[in-house]
């Protein structure tokens, strides 16, 4: 009896099939946004500004988005270990960052100073701008000074004496104080701290003399006497402080605002970036934020779009160039 015999089976046959079965697979559904928790990174100690401004930002977010929106907090470097957490994460649109003005400040110092850029403003794609507090000047209640011009007198008399507390060197609260000793022909001592947070502890200590912070973590204690207010560096004054004068009243132009933004990682899908900005409008107009954002004095403005992505470019050449004047004057 003849056996029948069945061609070989080519290698090519073997791919066919293979491809044929795949095909046959259905494709897996794509997973809604958000399925899990999401992330706010907030790359400095808690009690500053950065961290006011995510909290009440994550719970209004966390109704909306129906998944919970966690705060983590990461400070180190000046907010550098944060943000370079958030630059190695997946670009998902589960981790976020919040973005204060050291944001801006480390790329150009870096290569101010011929470094390697520890992260790229480049690598980050805007969702929105939550805020554009002027900062305030508060000295210690126990120091002499009651204005402005006694402070500047002081200094003047003592170069190098007065004290002022940062959230660390080359941070958004640094430059300020730079550029203010600057325009006014004073020297100031300069004491970097982990954080926002940690400064004001030491300004409420008396550890230090002075500092500028954003209105939310310090107007609390300028209102129940535990700090005083001197100055502002906003164009006109803060309605939270009527009495308190504008650096430019007082006859110096250096108008800076602590800029707050939240951020996702370049690359993140774009449907998942219409839901998180989508997500950001919503809890801006949430009674309860608007209730939380008051109580902990913060200036909530949320600009998004191109709006925000041309405010973030001026922003950039604004301090590139204080940047350079500084490091240059220093050499």
């Amino acid at each position: 009896m003849k056996r029948l015999r069945h061609p070989p089976v080519t290698v090519g046959a073997l791919l066919l099939g293979a491809l044929v079965a795949l095909a046959a697979v259905p494709a897996p559904a794509q997973e809604p946004f958000p399925s899990r928790p999401v992330q706010i990174v907030v790359p400095l100690p808690p009690g500053g500004a950065a961290d006011l401004h995510a909290r009440p930002l994550a719970q209004a977010m966390e109704r909306i988005l129906k998944q919970p929106v966690v705060v983590v907090n990461k400070p180190g470097a000046g907010s550098v270990l944060g943000t370079v957490a958030v630059a190695n994460s997946r670009a998902d649109g589960y981790t976020l960052l919040i973005a204060m003005p050291g944001f801006f400040i480390n790329p150009p110092v870096d290569a101010l100073f011929g470094r390697p850029p520890k992260f790229t403003i480049q690598q980050f794609t805007p969702i929105a701008r939550l805020s554009a507090d002027p900062l305030v000047l508060v000295v210690h209640p126990g120091r002499p000074w009651k204005t402005f011009a006694e402070l500047l007198a002081d200094a003047k008399r003592r170069p190098g004496e007065v004290t002022y507390g940062t959230a660390g060197a080359y941070s958004g609260l640094h430059f300020p104080m730079e550029i203010l000793a600057a325009a006014t022909g004073i020297t100031l001592s300069h004491v970097p701290y982990s954080g926002a947070g940690p400064a004001v502890a030491a300004l409420l200590g008396g550890h230090v003399d002075a500092m500028a912070s954003g209105p939310g973590p310090v107007l609390s204690h300028v209102k129940t006497g535990g700090l005083r207010a001197l100055a502002t560096w906003g164009t006109s004054r803060l309605p939270a402080l009527p009495d308190v004068p504008t650096v430019t009243e007082l006859g110096y132009v250096v108008p800076l605002t602590a800029a707050n933004g939240l951020f996702a990682l370049k690359g993140s899908p774009p449907a998942v970036l219409e839901r998180l900005r989508a997500a950001c409008a919503n809890a801006f107009v949430s009674e309860k934020f608007r209730a939380l954002a008051t109580r902990l004095d913060i200036n909530a403005e949320l600009i998004k779009g191109q709006a925000f992505a041309q405010r973030l470019r001026d922003e950039r050449r604004e301090m590139k160039a204080v940047i350079e004047l500084l490091g240059l004057k220093r050499r």
